[in-house]
């Protein structure tokens, strides 16, 4: 069976066993432990501004059969998927990710999105090596920053600059726990969380890019 499955409006990532995961998610947020990492996909419809979202979300979850796991919501058509893999040396990196840019902005500044739709990135990791805690946030430290890179490298301009990511995104990133502190650019970890990451965020974004070539002829 594959790691990934497609069920919209849910996709679903398949750790193939029970880590460590560290993200800010909804319904989870910090350092948990976690089997699967899930995407649902929203639209206002489904969020009306009087909604209590932490119970319908513990609905949601419920109702799937999936309370011990860790939950992304997106705008995003969860279809749109992106997929990579990346092994160097020993170690071996996925990433899912799901790319919407509708409210990108650029780190430091602020667009005004008030009355528009909105858009997110949204990226699951798991990770082969066991890590202590030290070294799994070095690891989000480095799918963070691989995010910032992919989208800077899509090239969506902004009032503000280019785009760096946008006001919704969230990572969760897994391991094994075990004994390795480190997992910065210099090593075989950081190399494979950062290339897995980045190839997943840039494909996820040039699809969007595609697609939204209207949203983006008035944004600069």
């Amino acid at each position: 069976m594959s790691a990934v499955q497609l069920d919209a409006p849910w996709l679903s990532f398949d750790l193939g066993a029970e880590m460590q995961v560290l993200s800010w998610s909804i319904n989870a947020p910090g350092l948990t432990r976690a089997s699967r990492i899930l995407w649902r996909e929203v639209h206002n419809s489904d969020l009306p501004p009087d909604l209590d979202v932490g119970e319908w979300v513990d609905r949601e979850l419920a109702a799937k059969g999936a309370a011990q796991t860790v939950l992304m919501l997106t705008s995003r058509d969860v279809r749109r998927f992106e997929h990579r893999r990346r092994q160097v040396g020993a170690v071996t990196v996925e990433a899912l990710a799901t790319v919407g840019l509708a409210n990108a902005e650029r780190v430091g500044s602020r667009v005004d999105y008030a009355g528009r739709d909105w858009g997110t990135i949204n990226i699951g990791v798991r990770i082969d090596q066991g890590l202590t805690q030290a070294g799994l946030l070095e690891a989000m430290s480095i799918a963070v920053q691989a995010r910032t890179a992919a989208v800077m490298d899509a090239r969506v301009q902004l009032p503000t600059g280019i785009a760096t990511g946008t006001g919704t995104d969230c990572v969760a990133i897994a391991a094994p726990e075990g004994s390795a502190m480190y997992s910065g650019l210099h090593t075989e970890l950081g190399e494979a969380i950062g290339g897995a990451v980045y190839d997943a965020v840039l494909a996820g974004a040039q699809v969007w890019i595609r697609e939204n070539q209207h949203r983006l002829l008035g944004r600069a």
